[in-house]
């Protein structure tokens, strides 16, 4: 698995020679010793201070194939620097556009992220709740939701009933946390502990759900569940909803459960809580040893890492399109 890097200070990055040379700033604004970053193997950069850079440093990121995605201090998801598709076709194009613009069959693949989605997040809280938590009627809600789901009519209606099971999680977290609550979902800016690391660590599954589209045919505006729309890249919303529960809440339940994420890793601005940069290093760190956990995949009869896991994702999404599968299935966890 290729590397990912990640900048928490602001500070100026420029190429030299054949690696990246990053000169952070303190809080004073002056310069720290440079690091150097090698350009082999490296995938991703992910960037939470103001960085200056030039025209050339993308160039020379782009030709290496290396995404860059912005945050800004609170947390908000301010965009990415993708390279150019390598791996573009005109046939996925027009193909991916029909399935879309297709009822039944952009409500099928809207259906099956539903049901995936939905699937996960049971299993959580099973999981849990054979540990001692009650769990049981958030997970008898949940499945009654789910009974629903073959006879939705459109993806509104699918939609819905995604965001009643969304919300019946969510309001087993304070169940399953032994530290803080969430008391329900609350965004824009998040509004406790709990909101705060479920809003970053979303926006993070959307940015590995984006580079694994990046590396397959699909194009990652035009999606399925969600609508698309200006500014986004819809279809990685879509792919991330499978998970989101596998990834993100996941490493959410063990952290706090375990007292690695404290009260000392958050700050309260702009009537919000937002973790802070020693917060988001440790939850980056428990991400990508999640990421690079491997299970034996029972299809492909060899251990796959969860990050190569979504992009398997994608090329199944891919193949239902192109009719080289009758029907797309998601990924159901089973432990």
């Amino acid at each position: 698995m290729k590397d990912t890097y990640y900048l928490f200070n602001p500070g100026r990055l420029e190429r030299q020679d054949n690696t990246l040379r990053f000169v952070p700033k303190d809080e004073q604004g002056r310069e720290l010793p440079p690091k150097f970053i090698p350009i082999e193997g490296l995938e991703n950069l992910y960037v939470f201070g103001s960085l200056d850079a030039n025209s050339a440093l993308y160039n020379f990121l782009g030709k290496n194939r290396v995404s860059v995605h912005f945050f800004d201090y609170y947390e908000h998801y301010s965009g990415s620097f993708q390279p150019k598709e390598y791996l573009l076709a005109g046939k996925m194009q027009v193909e991916q556009t029909r399935a879309h613009l297709d009822p039944k069959r952009r409500l099928h693949v809207a259906r099956a992220l539903v049901d995936g989605a939905s699937a996960n997040m049971i299993r959580n809280l099973k999981y849990y709740g054979g540990r001692g938590r009650d769990l049981d009627a958030h997970v008898a809600a949940i499945e009654q939701y789910r009974q629903g789901l073959e006879t939705v009519k459109d993806v509104p209606m699918l939609m819905g009933l995604e965001g009643n099971c969304r919300q019946t999680y969510y309001a087993a977290f304070d169940l399953i946390l032994n530290e803080f609550e969430m008391g329900g979902r609350v965004k824009q800016p998040p509004g406790n502990e709990i909101n705060a690391l479920v809003s970053f660590g979303n926006m993070v599954c959307y940015t590995q759900a984006l580079d694994a589209i990046y590396h397959t045919q699909l194009n990652p505006t035009i999606s399925f569940l969600h609508e698309p729309g200006a500014r986004r890249y819809s279809l990685a919303l879509d792919v991330a909803e499978i998970f989101k529960p596998i990834l993100v809440d996941r490493t959410i339940f063990t952290l706090v459960n375990k007292r690695e994420i404290q009260a000392k890793h958050f700050d309260n601005a702009l009537n919000g809580c937002f973790m802070n940069n020693a917060g988001k290093q440790i939850f980056l760190k428990a991400m990508e040893e999640r990421l690079s956990e491997t299970i034996q995949h029972r299809t492909l009869k060899k251990k796959v890492s969860y990050k190569y896991l979504i992009r398997l994702e994608c090329y199944k999404i891919a193949k239902y399109i192109l009719a080289m599968e009758p029907a797309y299935k998601p990924f159901k966890i089973w432990w």
